[in-house]
């Protein structure tokens, strides 16, 4: 093999991840994945664990290193797999995440209303599958779950897939939350095919009890820590904002970047224009846009820019129990009489909500264990079972997030 087909990345999780597929090389060439490297894997994490400045890059190198064991343990256990299946499952995996805008998840919905990044990325797919001569035909269907060997797409998408597991162990590694660390590697050995599903055998059961609980505990004191959220928070308020202010006339929000169409022309429709602006969309252009906006005389906006960008964030509380809406009314009263602003405009200064996760869905699609002597069980059907006792119930908690 010529060694031009050949590159090795040095990861910091896994060491040395080789690339020996000219496919696999292309796409990682592409400007659509060199854009990876400016969106932060985990948002405005790092505003609390200084650490976690990861990017989607990394994150979609480490899912595409797992995706090429979990492949090679199920051909040597007999998994019908072809070649051209398994460079399609790798190169799904790659672009799974494609899709994602500036600070990924944290402004979801808010920057372009409407959308999600797979419903973004599968776009991105098929455009990059016509430039590829169709190339990336095979991995956009195993991508969607159209594929008839449906186990490829849940390595890809499913309860338990190599997404998770990496960036549940990239995170921990990045945070130094010692509490998310999962035993990938054995999960990974544990993987088998049986009747055409991804199955766990059963001596993999306690390593994805522990997969489910570090991800639980993960959500709770990384993701949705209180002052991560009200980072997230505090840049949605900002885009919320520059949305209710924005007009052509105002040139100081202009940033003369692909994010001012979406402030000033956006339809709401994902069209070939909107997929050009957003492709060349990242981090840096929120950024830049924050820095600009901090010197804007609209105090609400200047107020939050200049807070996120020193780290004055909202105070922020969570309980069991929703808030009494009178005593955040009392706040927003306080807080426009502070800061000079209309009691309205203040509710960019103190508002409620309430953030929710569920470990392990039981209505979704079940992680199967492969007893010994060939029956077939849910996790959460095992004797004693962990997962149906406690990881199944939705955690609900309301949060309040104010200036001080």
């Amino acid at each position: 093999m010529p060694l031009s087909r050949r590159k090795i990345v040095n990861d910091p999780v896994y060491g040395f991840i080789t690339i020996d597929n000219q496919l696999i090389l292309d796409i990682i060439a592409h400007p659509y994945y060199q854009r990876l490297r400016r969106i932060h894997q985990m948002a405005l994490a790092y505003l609390v664990y200084p650490g976690a400045v990861h990017t989607r890059l990394h994150h979609s190198l480490g899912a595409y290193h797992l995706m090429c064991q979990a492949i090679s343990e199920l051909k040597a256990k007999g998994a019908d797999i072809t070649t051209d299946e398994e460079t399609a499952a790798k190169a799904a995996i790659l672009l799974h995440d494609i899709g994602h805008g500036p600070f990924s998840h944290a402004l979801e919905n808010i920057l372009i209303p409407g959308t999600d990044h797979e419903e973004i990325g599968l776009k991105m797919m098929h455009r990059m599958n016509d430039e590829l001569g169709g190339k990336l035909q095979l991995a956009i269907e195993l991508f969607t779950g159209k594929y008839h060997k449906h186990f490829l797409h849940q390595l890809i998408s499913g309860q338990l897939d190599v997404d998770r597991m990496d960036y549940l162990t990239r995170d921990n590694f990045f945070t130094g939350v010692s509490e998310g660390v999962i035993g990938y590697d054995r999960i990974l050995k544990m993987l088998t095919v049986h009747n055409g599903q991804l199955m766990i055998e059963e001596k993999g059961i306690y390593s994805v009890e522990k997969f489910l609980v570090a991800r639980r505990l993960m959500y709770w004191q990384v993701y949705l820590h209180k002052t991560v959220l009200s980072s997230e928070k505090m840049l949605i308020k900002i885009v919320e904002r520059v949305k209710e202010i924005f007009n052509t006339t105002d040139v100081t929000l202009k940033i003369s970047s692909p994010l001012d169409y979406f402030f000033e022309s956006f339809t709401g429709t994902m069209d070939k224009k909107a997929l050009d602006e957003f492709c060349m969309l990242d981090d840096d252009d929120l950024m830049f846009a924050v820095k600009k906006w901090a010197r804007h005389p609209d105090r609400v906006l200047s107020v939050l820019c200049k807070g996120l960008l020193n780290r004055n964030l909202y105070k922020c509380r969570l309980q069991g129990m929703p808030f009494d809406e009178n005593e955040v009314q009392e706040k927003r009263k306080k807080l426009a009489a502070k800061y000079n602003i209309s009691v309205n405009e203040a509710r960019y200064f103190a508002f409620t909500g309430v953030a929710t996760n569920t470990t392990y869905r039981l209505a979704d699609e079940h992680i199967n264990i492969l007893f010994k002597d060939g029956t077939v069980k849910g996790i959460s059907q095992v004797d004693n079972p962990l997962i149906h006792e406690t990881l199944s119930m939705q955690v609900k908690k309301f949060y309040i997030c104010e200036l001080v």
